[in-house]
């Protein structure tokens, strides 16, 4: 069972002994028979029948030892930040981020008492220049958020292994159909499992893979800050799981074939793809991606990215990505509001800047829709 399809479909799947069903059964129980068992089931303890289900088919997908799942993208990154990071503790990040990450680092780090460094840029060079005495983790995103900038995954690792400090990622983007950092070397890969491994806009959860050394550590955080899913949202996971690599090569496809319909627009002042021979990063996205994902920017000529988005017809505005549908958003007014003007400037996030999430729908009526919400007023 080596090849990725075929692990989508059954790695992790329960084998339902009674009546001999091929789906995982769903354990709705959030109490378990326990007398002297050396292992307590508990739903909070990340070790339910369908919790481990799901967690041994995520680690199969990204090439790992171990997996767990969570309640949220961001309980996923909590729960890893918080178990590598203590007071007196620094960490380092990568310049553009998801906007709930850079809103959880201004918002809890100083009253623990941790500190961290934003690089100046997604380069690993500038990454290494933040290290200090007392770094412990670094953190990068690729492609970024909004802005689909692309770091270096080979060099950060390489580099990080030097200095003895652990690596993490948000793999969310490229999911593990298009990027394995693992494989790259880096210690911990970090989902928004809501986006593409949920696949259909109808579950939240996150999930973390990586070393079972290290997973162990996450997995006593994970603990004791409660980020457990129930079990109708695992079984939902499990299943949009099985179809992943159909969805996003699919998506892959739609994607690149949009992104060059975009790039000759006249109306487009600007389009981010690592996809395009034009974007900065794209020799090293195509020397680390598969393919090169769903999402993509643009920039209006003319017009705010609220106005363009009202004149849409089949694309729906609204918060997200990763789902069958194509969706968008202005980072401005959603997952980087946060940041206020001064911080969205210095990330170069426009109101004129619109967050494409691509789906599966047929390509040409993307282009048509697009075309007439282009179109001079």
């Amino acid at each position: 069972m080596d090849r990725f399809p075929t692990r989508c479909v059954h790695a992790g799947t329960i084998h339902d002994e009674v009546k001999k069903g091929i789906n995982s059964p769903i354990y709705t129980s959030t109490s378990f028979e326990f007398i002297d068992q050396a292992d307590t089931i508990y739903p909070r303890y990340l070790n339910t029948p369908n919790e481990k289900a799901v967690a041994e088919k995520i680690a199969s997908l990204e090439d790992v030892e171990s997996a767990l799942v969570f309640s949220s993208g961001m309980a996923a990154i909590s729960t890893v930040l918080f178990t590598f990071l203590s007071k007196g503790d620094h960490a380092v990040f990568q310049k553009g981020l998801y906007g709930g990450t850079s809103h959880f680092l201004e918002r809890e780090f100083e009253r623990f008492g941790i500190s961290c460094t934003h690089a100046e840029s997604q380069m690993a060079n500038d990454l290494e220049s933040c290290i200090q005495e007392n770094t412990r983790l670094i953190y990068i995103e690729t492609p970024s958020n909004p802005l689909l900038n692309i770091t270096d995954i080979q060099a950060v690792a390489d580099m990080a292994k030097k200095r003895g400090v652990i690596t993490v990622i948000d793999n969310t983007f490229a999911s593990p159909v298009n990027q394995q950092p693992a494989g790259m070397g880096i210690d911990l890969v970090i989902h928004s499992a809501t986006k593409y491994m949920g696949g259909h806009s109808d579950i939240l959860a996150g999930a973390v893979a990586g070393r079972e050394e290290l997973m162990k550590e996450v997995y006593e955080t994970g603990l004791n800050f409660g980020g457990s899913l129930n079990a109708m949202t695992l079984y939902l996971l499990e299943r949009s799981l099985k179809t992943i690599h159909l969805r996003v090569e699919r998506i892959n496809d739609n994607a690149m074939e949009l992104a060059h319909f975009l790039e000759t627009h006249l109306a487009v002042k600007q389009v981010y793809y690592p996809g395009l021979p034009a974007h900065k990063g794209h020799e090293i996205a195509a020397k680390q991606m598969s393919g090169f994902g769903g999402m993509l920017s643009f920039e209006v000529n003319g017009q705010d990215g609220i106005s363009f988005q009202k004149r849409l017809k089949l694309i729906k505005p609204t918060m997200s990505l990763g789902g069958l549908e194509s969706i968008c958003c202005s980072p401005a007014h959603t997952s980087h509001r946060h940041l206020g003007p001064e911080g969205r400037r210095a990330e170069g996030i426009s109101e004129e800047l619109i967050r494409f999430s691509v789906g599966i729908e047929d390509v040409e009526d993307l282009k048509a829709d697009l075309e007439q919400a282009l179109r001079p007023q």
